[in-house]
């Protein structure tokens, strides 16, 4: 082995994963080694900004840079490993990388979901690796197991707690009983949030990784503009209590199903009964469920971020380029995948949570199960509370319905002026 030449990587950003990455390969050089025949080696590191102090050490024998060139255009870099973030610098550099013959690794979800049906192309039209499962989940290898060892199923639906921000808030505002503000502050305050956490928190960070989801699971192109997204800064104490009582937790979810080959999908706040696997899972921990016509139900679950969980799955990645194989980007011999025939989100049909905050005075019950009637939406559950003020909380639980009949049920409850406040509205997981 020790006369096979290395295989030659151009590292782009050595931030938490890119560092992580030098690190792991440092580790378990003789593993790596064992498994692929040869040792891997990064010539050169690009970064933005060359006097901006590094915590860690750049990898023995690497070269730094500012000039995106020096990777793509280099003959002895071999894969073009991509942990820069951002899209316009990060798509220029990934496309000039193929065209000069490049293997490509990334975890750049959001670059991937929105602009990766071009790069995907590309990509198949030079025969070359775009690999990226580090942009998903983390750890968990969810995109090789969608790719490999269920590629003989039809997956019927998949469903994921696909952002550690949001999932580590929420925990903490069950556990605790804490303000949304305040689980935040905590989250930033642990390095677990961004001092702008708008990605995390309302749900596109999320969405990002779902895209990607669909594209492996369904071999479909489902524009990332069209998936229905909701975050959980309107998430209370309250909504979570009267979860718990009902028998549920409220997680962020990322869904997607097939039915009747339409996908309909989108990621939101859901109650998820507590009975089930994905309930369970807390702080910054993510996890996948995925059914399958002949495995059933899969389910994973592990670090969805990290410097070295990252890095873990963009080496991965690397060795299983590093073995020759045909590029398998998604999963499909397709060159293009088709477009996603697109279900609408208010033909989806669950059961369906409604907190209700409503005059407190004789016949309003009666109001407003009527209006849901009137939908042909059934109740399943329903919680009053008394608190002596003019407006008090409902809860419904309903039974299954389409979403357009609820939105229906809540603009004629609205018409009759019967509410205090904006009413909340979340779908429902057994």
């Amino acid at each position: 082995m020790s006369n096979i030449s290395p295989l030659v990587i151009g590292l782009a950003g050595f931030g938490t994963v890119g560092s992580g990455l030098a690190e792991v390969l440092r580790l378990n050089q003789d593993l790596i080694r064992a498994r692929i025949g040869r040792d891997i080696r990064i010539k050169t590191v690009l970064v933005r900004d060359l006097k901006k102090p590094r915590t860690y050490a750049l990898p023995e024998g690497a070269t730094v840079t500012v000039n995106p060139d020096d990777l793509s255009n280099d003959p002895e870099i071999d894969i073009l490993v991509e942990l820069m973030g951002g899209k316009d610098l990060a798509c220029d550099l990934i496309t000039d990388a193929l065209h000069a013959g490049k293997n490509i690794v990334t975890a750049n979800k959001a670059l991937l979901a929105e602009k990766g049906t071009e790069l995907f192309n590309l990509a198949a039209e030079k025969n070359l690796g775009l690999a990226f499962e580090a942009s998903v989940c983390g750890a968990i290898p969810i995109l090789q197991v969608l790719r490999e060892s269920l590629a003989g199923n039809k997956i019927s639906s998949l469903m994921g707690i696909l952002n550690g921000t949001s999932n580590y808030i929420l925990s903490e505002m069950s556990e605790k009983g804490i303000s949304f503000e305040t689980a935040l502050k905590e989250a930033q305050a642990k390095g677990y949030a961004e001092a702008d956490p708008t990605f995390d928190i309302e749900g596109v960070d999320a969405a990002h990784k779902l895209t990607l989801l669909i594209r492996i699971a369904f071999g479909v192109d489902y524009p990332f503009k069209q998936l229905g997204t909701q975050g959980i800064s309107e998430v209370s104490t309250e909504d979570i209590a009267f979860a718990r009582e009902l028998g549920y937790r409220i997680k962020l979810l990322g869904q997607a199903r097939c039915l009747n080959g339409k996908i309909e999908a989108g990621v939101y706040p859901t109650l998820v009964s507590k009975n089930m696997q994905i309930a369970s899972t807390d702080g910054v921990f993510n996890a996948v469920h995925v059914e399958g016509n002949a495995a059933g139900p899969v389910f994973m679950h592990g670090r969805g971020a990290g410097g070295l969980a990252t890095a873990s799955a963009v080496l991965g990645d690397i060795l299983e380029i590093a073995r020759c194989g045909k590029p398998n980007n998604t999963g499909f011999m397709t060159q293009y995948l088709p477009a996603a025939e697109i279900m609408p989100s208010d033909e989806a049909i669950s059961q369906h949570y409604l907190h209700l905050m409503v005059s407190d005075k004789p016949g309003v019950l009666r109001d407003l199960a009527g209006a849901l009637a009137e939908q042909g939406v059934s109740v399943a559950q329903a919680i009053q509370k008394e608190q002596g003020h003019s407006h008090v909380p409902i809860v419904f639980l309903t039974h299954e319905a389409p979403a357009k009949s609820i939105n229906n049920a809540l603009a004629l409850i609205q018409a009759k002026n019967l509410l205090g406040h904006r009413p909340v509205h979340y779908r429902v997981l057994k």
